[in-house]
């Protein structure tokens, strides 16, 4: 889409449900890379009359979720992605207000 976006997700790696992922030296599984517009950001902050850090959260779960696998394109995989981010903003004390 050929317009300014709000965060982008690039995954490193592709895995099946079951599989076990590879893991650097230190152990960890990278899943990729977001990058978040601050300038985006702020505007839907505002927009949305919430706080940035909320805003960052939350473009961060979506992300993170993306990068797991999940995706929002059929009715039912957009309820199964937005209840898994709502259900993480609240456990790190960041529900929408």
């Amino acid at each position: 889409i050929d317009r300014p976006t709000d965060v982008l997700s690039f995954p490193q790696l592709t895995f099946e449900e079951g599989e076990i992922m590879d893991r650097n030296e230190n152990g960890e599984v990278v899943l990729g890379d977001i990058i978040i517009s601050l300038e985006r950001a702020r505007e839907q902050a505002e927009e949305y009359g919430h706080s940035l850090k909320r805003e960052i959260a939350f473009l961060t779960a979506h992300s993170m979720l993306h990068l797991l696998g999940y995706d929002h394109m059929e009715p039912e995989e957009e309820k199964e992605m937005f209840a898994k981010q709502k259900e993480i903003l609240e456990l790190a004390g960041i529900p929408r207000a």
